[in-house]
């Protein structure tokens, strides 16, 4: 009887890897197009685009690009959701609109205090708690609480699609961060859990900290206040102080973004921009300008004649949730 050679034939031996989708979740579009291709070039040590594994660095913001930020923001629900547990133990606390707002639940009212509002919200839910304990009350909300429209835990709203990237990019030796106006703790609580990038690679807005000496511990006391807000012209600015260089890939969603990217990718040799639009009404939301929260705007007047990638979610991407398929 006569016997194929089964290895001799050229497509069965190539690895296992390189016959798989490394995004499974995108449909066959051009976005995904071009991030293959930018990946392929920027690996290949015989192409033009080459990059050496330490100058593979990649940063995305983190709501409304990694996970949902609709119709809140998750850190604001937390933050409303500790302000009412803390009234309810103490009603004295409630000392100001912004505070009588956030108990309430009275999303509008709060907007209307404007930042200095929202900062006294943060203070009063996020400060006189370490960094640990308050890392510990933010996982076990994000793993516990529901979203108030889609019934998932607001952990489980990360984007399957995102997430496959991410893992993608580090199968190619490239090192991922998060950049975000969210703070710090907030994010580390979930970060490596939820997409494989670890604390020291989340970069974000930082509470004022204080040391002391508690019965004889050091201990660190996150404070009210903020030391540092990583939004907008300040995205570059914390990347560079926390990472020490300009990463070659940025993914946003929001104008809010705008600085990061175009800073990204206005450096030398191969660069990647890239933007979520917004666009599933079915699936999650759709908003792009005008929106209270991830507007995106200038950004969709700009994208194309800079080259970034708009990722429409409604075709691009053939499953949303994490949790779910």
């Amino acid at each position: 009887m006569h016997r194929c050679a089964l290895w001799s034939l050229p497509f069965l031996v190539l690895p296992l890897t390189s016959l798989a989708d490394p995004l499974p979740s995108w449909n066959d579009s051009a976005s995904k197009t071009a991030i293959l291709d930018f990946v392929a070039a920027v690996t290949d040590p015989t192409s033009d685009s080459y990059v050496p594994e330490p100058d593979r660095i990649a940063v995305f913001d983190n709501d409304g690009t990694l996970w949902s930020e609709q119709p809140l923001y998750f850190q604001l629900a937390y933050a409303l959701d500790m302000v009412r547990q803390k009234a309810e133990a103490d009603p004295a606390i409630l000392t100001s609109d912004a505070l009588r707002a956030a108990a309430a639940g009275d999303i509008a009212a709060l907007r209307e205090t404007g930042r200095e509002g929202m900062l006294e919200v943060v203070s009063l839910s996020h400060a006189n708690i370490t960094p640990e304990a308050f890392r510990a009350s933010v996982h076990g909300w994000l793993t516990t609480t529901e979203h108030p429209t889609t019934g998932l835990t607001y952990a489980e709203m990360t984007y399957q699609p995102m997430v496959e990237l991410l893992r993608y990019l580090r199968d190619e030796d490239f090192s991922t961060y998060i950049v975000s106006g969210g703070t710090l703790d907030f994010m580390r609580a979930i970060a490596e859990e939820a997409y494989g990038i670890p604390p020291a690679q989340v970069i974000g807005s930082i509470v004022n900290l204080s040391y002391s000496v508690e019965d004889g511990v050091p201990t660190l006391t996150k404070q009210p206040g903020l030391f540092f807000v990583d939004r907008t012209g300040d995205k570059p600015v914390g990347i560079m102080n926390h990472i020490g260089q300009r990463p070659i890939f940025a993914a946003g969603n929001s104008d809010a973004d705008f600085e990061m990217v175009d800073w990204v990718t206005a450096g030398e040799g191969a660069r990647f921009g890239m933007f979520i639009h917004h666009t599933d009404a079915e699936r999650e939301t759709a908003y792009d300008r005008g929106s209270p929260i991830g507007a995106l705007d200038v950004v969709l007047d700009e994208a194309e004649g800079r080259g970034w990638v708009l990722v429409d979610m409604a075709k691009d991407w053939s499953r949303v949730w994490s949790a779910t398929p």
